[in-house]
């Protein structure tokens, strides 16, 4: 059986709600930042050298990068469902934004997370990062304009592994002028196996 190894307030969230939509079986094995530091706990090198989540053990298979996890779940265990068929006109746009979502769109983010802390001394970078996260959060929402999903007509892994965007840009304050995209992220939170995936995971508490 597939092994989730679930971190508090991290990527493998969507790991999570993506099992929860697929009705995969799966067990999940649950760990938590430290309290001061905010780092992952030591039990997850034991796992994975990067000592990261996610991470899923399917037999001999062990992956620890999200999007990778979510392509090989779909593939494995999606029957079909959640990506668009290989030859189809919307293939090469899921494959695009699945990798997007990491490639490209989290590190204006993530910037915004480390630069904060640096105070008064980040604030010569801000400027710029400021500039980054209008582009690509912009860039999200107007690819939503009049679509309820990223790709097609339903949930597919791009959805999933876009959520992890939308969901830090609320943290940080900077969701609401992107009105297709926070209202995507609202329905994606309305999905009943979102719903669930929350309740066993627990849900996002950035500090922020």
């Amino acid at each position: 059986m597939l092994t989730l190894h679930h971190l508090n307030d991290s990527r493998s969230q969507r790991i999570l709600w993506l099992l929860e939509e697929l009705g995969a079986p799966y067990e999940l094995k649950t760990y938590q930042r430290d309290a001061k530091t905010r780092l992952a706990p030591p039990e997850l090198e034991a796992i994975h050298p990067l000592g990261k989540s996610p991470v899923i053990v399917d037999g001999d298979v062990r992956i620890a990068e999200s999007g990778a996890i979510v392509d090989y779940i779909i593939r494995r265990y999606g029957k079909g469902a959640m990506m668009p068929a290989r030859d189809s006109a919307d293939f090469e746009a899921y494959n695009e934004w699945l990798h997007y979502a990491e490639g490209s769109a989290m590190l204006p983010l993530m910037l915004n997370l480390y630069v904060s802390r640096l105070k008064e001394a980040g604030a010569p970078l801000h400027p710029r990062i400021d500039s980054e996260l209008a582009n690509h959060l912009g860039y999200a929402d107007r690819a939503l304009q009049g679509r309820q999903f990223f790709v097609g007509d339903a949930l597919t892994g791009a959805d999933i592994q876009m959520s992890f965007v939308p969901e830090m840009a609320k943290a940080f304050g900077r969701l609401a002028p992107h009105a297709n995209l926070a209202a995507w992220l609202d329905r994606m939170h309305a999905r009943p196996a979102f719903q669930r995936s929350v309740a066993k995971g627990g849900a996002y508490r950035f500090a922020t």
